[in-house]
């Protein structure tokens, strides 16, 4: 069966987190900072509730939180411990009690930190805030209950093999508790499904397969193809995503997100899975429940001549081929 997931904020919901800056933060003296920010981290703890419960009641499996949800936590000046919070306890506790609502309630949790990770990066210096910042992720994951924290190989900057190999080195700087739960993403530009499988398999990290960005950035591989593929690296529910083109495939391009998803767009291979689908469109809760509704229907319609068939056995020509094939649609 599939989760289908909601990614971090709401289009027309009125839940809402917050942030700061760390400019806002340096005109403060450091307690009324971080004042401040345990005010702020209270707050999102109880949106983080709200967010779940508005799951739990639309049908929504799993809900990304956003990387900001304890506010500039990892900031080379402003940034803090969570001990160094007046309430520390508290916000703990709040987030647990956020992770106790999500098991009851059986949803599930994940984290997809900024494009500033990069684990690879050729310098030092962005590999050491990098691993910060997935520590502080795990942190409030472990809180949560949590099990995805999904990141981007990086850049092949100009040595592909190579990249990857700083990569891996990168996972030795990290604890169990991040590596428990990091996960990996094809992109759109530079690391392909076919790069990353045999990374994944040899450091035991899933592949989070993007379908958008395999039609964006080809290998040889078929959507079906990296599909099975990508489920192998799992040892726990997989997670992909999905979300069509803003201006469809053959527009300027397609690698940019729209509202909504094509539900052309999605593989019918995936139908009938136990998977998690994170739902990359703009119209947030919107995209995801119209799509919800789309496949629904579509595994409801009935064959031509036929009786009605079960999601995951009728087959759709938009999702059967290569990723490289012209319509973009596989």
């Amino acid at each position: 069966m599939i989760r289908f997931g909601l990614c971090c904020i709401f289009r027309e919901q009125p839940i809402k987190f917050f942030t700061t800056t760390a400019a806002a933060l340096s005109r403060l003296d450091r307690p009324a900072a971080l004042r401040k920010i345990q005010a702020l981290c209270l707050a999102n703890a109880e949106s983080l509730r709200a967010a779940l419960g508005y799951c739990q009641a639309s049908g929504i499996g799993c809900f990304r939180i956003q990387s900001q949800i304890m506010p500039v936590k990892t900031h080379p000046t402003q940034g803090y411990e969570v001990v160094d919070l007046p309430e520390a306890a508290a916000i703990e506790a709040a987030f647990r009690a956020c992770g106790a609502f999500a098991r009851d309630a059986g949803l599930r949790t994940c984290f997809h930190p900024d494009q500033f990770v990069v684990l690879n990066s050729p310098r030092p210096e962005v590999v050491a805030s990098s691993v910060r910042e997935l520590e502080y992720q795990a942190e409030v994951a472990e809180w949560v209950g949590a099990d995805v924290i999904n990141i981007h190989c990086g850049g092949a900057y100009g040595d592909r093999p190579r990249a990857m190999a700083d990569f891996a080195r990168g996972l030795e700087r990290l604890s169990p508790r991040v590596r428990s739960r990091l996960t990996i993403e094809n992109d759109d530009r530079t690391f392909t499904p076919a790069d990353l499988l045999p990374l994944c398999r040899a450091e035991g990290i899933p592949l989070v397969y993007d379908a958008h960005h395999h039609r964006c950035n080809r290998d040889g591989l078929s959507v079906e193809e990296a599909t099975a593929a990508a489920l192998g690296t799992w040892d726990r529910e997989p997670l992909f995503h999905i979300s069509s083109p803003i201006d469809g495939w053959d527009g300027k391009g397609p690698q940019r997100h729209h509202d909504y998803v094509d539900p052309a767009d999605f593989p019918a291979c995936w139908e009938g899975l136990d998977l998690t689908v994170e739902v990359e469109a703009k119209a947030k809760e919107l995209a995801v429940l119209r799509l919800m509704t789309d496949i629904r229907r579509r595994g409801d319609e009935p064959a031509p001549g036929k009786g009605k068939v079960r999601a995951g056995t009728r087959g759709r020509s938009t999702s059967s081929g290569s990723a490289g094939g012209s319509s973009g649609r596989t």
